[in-house]
């Protein structure tokens, strides 16, 4: 589904093979993926594939949902703390594809937009592209990476004064992803982006943001971002 800057009305079009035109046809609507004319194009789909409007991204997520499609689509990264897309990671419904911020390729813009930055730049079709650095492919279509372990190098125990411990939560602290220690076997609140590395079999997770007392997550003299409480299947098994 387009809706283009030069045109007057918002269309679909069909491709049907590189030897047969594709042929444009016009809503009677604006194209609103919440109309029922796109709705009945949802209905005959396999799989969803779309850059939504980060405005509306939970219900177009939670419509694609309740449609039971596949999809792959992009949103901002904080997106992964809405509780409504949180909850879909958090049992195994959703998760994050490959590739993360600047690892996306980014954006066509058109003519008039202006390039500005390093990550700017005009392909061979000359095609103006832009990558951002906080978006993110959320996805239910499997792939083998989200099945690899991540290799954890760090220790726990002797290392102790590193991963501070929450003032209302029986559980460590650790701001980079990297410094998860393979033999910690509690609690441990890892960043958002943790969830681009999150592999089920080997990490359960726990819960979004909050400590044992419902508020969230606290260290002494220290303010956080957003933590995800995680557990490691596999600590101790080394």
């Amino acid at each position: 589904m387009f809706h283009m800057s030069d045109a007057t009305v918002a269309y679909y079009s069909e491709y049907t093979g590189e030897d047969n035109p594709e042929i444009a046809t016009p809503f009677n609507g604006n194209g609103d993926f919440r109309s029922n004319e796109c709705l009945a194009l949802l209905q005959q789909s396999d799989i969803v594939v779309t850059n939504p409007p980060f405005s509306l991204f939970r219900e177009f997520v939670s419509q694609i949902v309740r449609h039971k499609k596949q999809f792959l689509i992009i949103g901002n990264v904080n997106a992964i703390t809405y509780k409504e897309i949180f909850s879909l990671i958090q049992n195994n419904q959703a998760w994050l594809g490959v590739n993360l911020g600047r690892g996306i390729s980014g954006f066509i813009v058109p003519s008039h937009y202006n390039l500005y930055g390093s990550e700017v730049r005009i392909n061979e079709d000359g095609q103006r592209i832009v990558a951002t650095n906080g978006c993110l492919w959320l996805t239910n279509l499997e792939f083998d990476q989200r099945h690899q372990d991540l290799n954890l190098t760090k220790q726990y125990v002797g290392n102790e004064a590193a991963y501070p411990k929450y003032e209302n939560c029986n559980g460590i602290n650790i701001d980079r992803t990297q410094d998860i220690p393979k033999d910690y076997t509690g609690l441990m609140g890892v960043p958002i982006t943790f969830l681009h590395k999150y592999n089920p079999e080997q990490f359960e997770i726990v819960r979004f943001r909050k400590g044992d007392d419902g508020k969230d997550l606290r260290l002494p003299n220290k303010s956080l971002y957003f933590r995800i409480l995680i557990r490691n299947k596999r600590a101790g098994l080394f």
